[in-house]
């Protein structure tokens, strides 16, 4: 099965790359694969992408049995604090990190427990969780105090709205943390209908569902 949104993507992700001045070897694109169908899922697989995501834990380990082991899933929905058992053992890295006590369930388990990012809240959308801009800073330490392995930022522009005053909210919040914590590093932003605004911005990650899987795809974690 073709994913002729995959190469579109694809092209319009270089062509951001490019008109920004940066290498698009450093930016990983994230499919987010909540709306897909079990054929496009393994048709994007076929054309080679190995970093997929999934916004419940149902959805992800149902979809983390159906590909090879050699996918990197990530989780990029709002996650219950019972529910992290479940996402903890499959997930290579938690988008949507965003309070104390999905932290501390986090680290419950065998082992480390894999990469995370801190979901930021740059509008004041309560709903979408997210820590508030203003208690970041403080919310990055504390997790990287428990033991942690945070290794950057994410956050969901509103609807509607310019997205770029988030992605440079989210970008330079991320400057004052590496100042201490050179290893946060990454953004994830830039969905399917601003990954070109993200990538402008820096965007290291970005998740993208419609624009490859059609209108039956979804990027909204």
């Amino acid at each position: 099965m073709a994913l002729p949104g995959l190469i579109e993507v694809e092209d319009r992700i270089a062509a951001a790359a490019a008109a920004a001045g940066r290498d698009r070897a450093a930016i990983t694109l994230v499919a987010v694969t909540k709306y897909a169908g079990d054929d496009q899922v393994l048709a994007a697989y076929d054309a080679g992408l190995r970093e997929l995501a999934e916004n419940r834990a149902s959805g992800l380990e149902a979809r983390s049995a159906l590909l090879p082991g050699d996918v990197s899933w990530h989780f990029v929905g709002r996650l219950q604090s019972n529910k992290a058992r479940r996402v903890r053992p499959i997930a290579s890295l938690l988008h949507s990190l965003d309070r104390a006590s999905l932290a501390e369930a986090w680290l419950k388990g065998p082992g480390r427990p894999p990469r995370a990012l801190l979901q930021v809240d740059t509008a004041g959308e309560e709903q979408k969780g997210g820590v508030a801009l203003e208690g970041a800073v403080a919310m990055a330490e504390r997790v990287i105090g428990l033991g942690i392995d945070l290794r950057g930022l994410m956050a969901i522009p509103p609807v509607g709205a310019d997205p770029r005053p988030h992605f440079e909210a989210l970008r330079l919040l991320r400057d004052r943390i590496t100042a201490d914590h050179p290893e946060v590093w990454e953004l994830s932003m830039g969905m399917s209908a601003d990954f070109e605004a993200a990538v402008s911005e820096g965007a290291t990650i970005l998740r993208v569902g419609r624009a490859i899987f059609g209108e039956g795809g979804s990027t909204t974690p």
